[in-house]
């Protein structure tokens, strides 16, 4: 069982647009490529877990989802980069397609994609870190025993100011973009994995 990063997708590797409702909206962030680079090189496994509740809304297609997360996987190799897995909750109590209206264990800051994403990758969620630009991810991190970290890119700036101060939960760490993040992680992980 091994530790590993859980990211964010929107906000956290590309930028946050709304929703990505075309696929010329979708940007890496810069230095989210290189960052996770470094944690394949420490052999450390990266999984995305991203809510998509555009998709339940219909605010775009199945196909876009797919497009975009083929693009994020090309652009990442591109930079000799991947990621071991992307987890994505479509579900949504407003959603217009009742596959989607469903009462999810998946829709962050529930905790159902992180415990696939551990089963079949054999991920050890209570060493892990769970990085992303929302208080949902934060509480999702508290949940699996994980350390989480608020970056302070897309929503992150505004939700550490605005919504953390009345929160319980608080970031193990806050980062300025996901490369300080990585920084942090690779410090803090135990000398084995460094």
């Amino acid at each position: 069982m091994k530790p590993a990063v859980f990211l964010d997708r929107d906000g956290t590797i590309n930028e946050q647009m709304g929703y990505i409702n075309h696929i010329d909206r979708f940007h890496l962030l810069p230095g989210a490529a290189e960052a996770i680079r470094r944690l394949n090189l420490a052999r450390i496994p990266v999984a995305v877990v991203t809510n998509q509740s555009g998709l339940a809304r219909g605010y775009f297609p199945e196909s876009l989802l797919i497009e975009v997360h083929r693009r994020m996987l090309a652009e990442l190799a591109r930079a000799d980069a991947h990621v071991d897995g992307i987890y994505i909750c479509p579900h949504h109590p407003e959603a217009k397609e009742e596959r989607f209206r469903v009462e999810c264990d998946c829709r962050k800051p529930k905790i159902g994609l992180f415990v696939r994403a551990a089963r079949e990758l054999g991920l050890d969620l209570a060493r892990s870190y769970v990085v992303g630009d929302r208080w949902s991810d934060l509480k999702a991190a508290a949940a699996c025993g994980a350390k989480g970290i608020l970056v302070l890119t897309g929503y992150g700036r505004g939700d550490y100011e605005y919504i953390g101060p009345q929160q319980q939960i608080k970031p193990h760490h806050v980062a300025e973009d996901l490369a300080a993040a990585v920084d942090w992680i690779l410090a803090d992980l135990p000398a084995c994995y460094r």
